[in-house]
């Protein structure tokens, strides 16, 4: 219809306009578009805490050796004598919260309570958004994030150059004992692949955890965005450079394992607590969110770092 054309309908019909105020229409829960999948936390065994304070008892190594005799005939030898000695400074985990208050006004909760249950939603809003930072806190924290406490001599340095296949058997190298996956932001993922299309060597596929991932010697490589790039979630086009992990995961094998509060009141899940606060003379209810989390890396060959690896190396251009 051309601009400013009279309206052709007739004086009776009803407008678009109109017509949308009396219709049912479809909606949809609040989206999030933050959200991830998380496989971090989905691949990482969890320990449930009594008292919050996980620790770590260890062997010194090197010091009293147990000797062990093999002889055809003992009773001319002398049996060696010793004792296992531990670590009289064991390190200690303790749980760290993650909280927010979610604040609702009950009017609205009273009157707009359709389809969805506008508290409910807030408050399962604010557990996933707590479940996103407890992830990356299991990374990045700086007491006892991976990053944070994996061992000097675990850690590979990149040289400033791409994520390739021989740095990462430099990892596999350090974690040999049953390495379980490596954990890398999905630009260093590509950057890989990148470098394994231009040798000749283009990774396979396999499905884990209800999903589809690459990977290198049988190892799958998951993707996180919490592996900052340059310190950001979301990076630009342009280069930057990030870290890669190779993690060995459950306390049976001594590998790295996620921390979290049992037996809370209110628990919402796993860790998570939920409590109302009160309702203050304006009608706004209050509520407290609390995630108790960590994590604790009971060997040091249980985790590797690929360090300073870059993503936005392009070999098609010059």
């Amino acid at each position: 219809m051309a601009e400013n054309a009279p309206d052709k309908r007739p004086l009776n019909s009803i407008g678009t306009n109109e017509a949308f105020q009396l219709s049912d229409v479809v909606k949809t829960p609040p989206i999030y578009g933050m959200l991830t999948p998380r496989w971090l936390s989905r691949a990482l065994e969890m320990k449930g805490l009594q008292t919050g304070v996980y620790r770590v008892n260890r062997v010194v190594e090197g010091e009293t050796p147990l000797d062990v005799l093999c002889s055809l005939d003992p009773s001319t030898e002398e049996i060696p004598q010793g004792y296992v000695k531990y670590d009289n400074n064991p390190k200690e985990y303790h749980l760290v919260a993650v909280s927010t208050i979610i604040n609702v006004d009950t009017h609205v909760s009273d009157v707009y309570n359709e389809p969805y249950n506008q508290v409910d939603e807030q408050i399962n809003l604010a557990v996933e958004s707590l479940k996103e930072r407890q992830e990356s806190q299991i990374i990045n924290n700086g007491n006892y994030g991976l990053l944070k406490c994996c061992a000097n001599s675990q850690r590979v340095d990149a040289r400033g150059g791409s994520p390739t296949p021989d740095l990462l058997d430099e990892l596999l190298a350090k974690v040999w004992k049953e390495p379980s996956f490596f954990l890398a932001h999905p630009r260093a993922i590509a950057a890989f692949e990148r470098e394994c299309t231009r040798r000749g060597v283009p990774p396979e596929t396999t499905s884990v955890y209800g999903g589809v991932f690459i990977k290198w010697r049988g190892v799958p490589i998951l993707p996180t965005d919490k592996c900052f790039v340059d310190g950001k979630r979301n990076p630009g086009p342009s280069n930057g450079k990030t870290n890669v992990i190779l993690l060995r995961t459950g306390e049976a094998r001594r590998g790295v394992i996620g921390l979290y509060q049992s037996g809370l009141p209110n628990e919402k899940s796993r860790g998570m607590s939920v409590r109302l606060r009160g309702i203050d003379d304006n009608g706004i209810a209050s509520y407290l969110l609390s995630l108790y989390c960590s994590a604790a890396i009971l060997s040091d060959d249980a985790i590797a770092v690929l360090e300073n690896t870059e993503v936005g190396v392009y070999h098609d251009y010059k």
